[in-house]
């Protein structure tokens, strides 16, 4: 299989007032099923889009954890429905928006501290996915926290 010219990154973001996945699973169903389609809003543009879109994936930390990915179909500018001018911020930087691919991908997850904005993610550094291999009896009836510190440890 011939390697891609452009390396694949991706992005960090923190999932702000999610609990957990299934938070973002829920909003993000109800904004699928109201838009059409999904997506995240950007007060910058990524400068190196084109790594993003060889493969990016965006990753979400939530409640501390970086645990869920999904895949980065397009960015694109944020667009007036009235004017169909580029929408700005306060500070005259013009908003993008993020293309998701609806599927969430669960990946080892990894402790991660707060910060502002979103955060590049080198391929190399990026936690594996998670293999869904055979569950443990009752596992998908565990509270998603008890769930992930047990993934932590090694125990599911």
């Amino acid at each position: 299989m011939a390697k891609s010219a452009t390396p694949t990154l991706h992005l960090v973001k923190l999932a702000v007032g999610a609990r957990d996945v299934a938070d973002i699973r829920e909003w993000q169903a109800s904004r699928l099923a109201r838009e059409g389609s999904l997506g995240h809003v950007t007060r910058s543009r990524p400068t190196r889009a084109a790594e993003l879109l060889a493969g990016g994936s965006i990753y979400w930390v939530v409640a501390g954890s970086l645990c869920v990915r999904q895949r980065l179909l397009a960015i694109e500018p944020v667009t007036s429905p009235v004017t169909s001018q580029d929408v700005t911020g306060q500070d005259g930087t013009a908003m993008t928006r993020l293309v998701l691919d609806p599927k969430l991908v669960a990946v080892m997850p990894r402790a991660m501290k707060p910060f502002q904005g979103w955060r590049y993610l080198a391929a190399e550094a990026a936690p594996p996915d998670v293999v869904k291999t055979r569950r443990a009896a009752g596992e998908d009836r565990l509270p998603e926290a008890m769930a992930r510190s047990l993934r932590e440890l090694g125990l599911l």
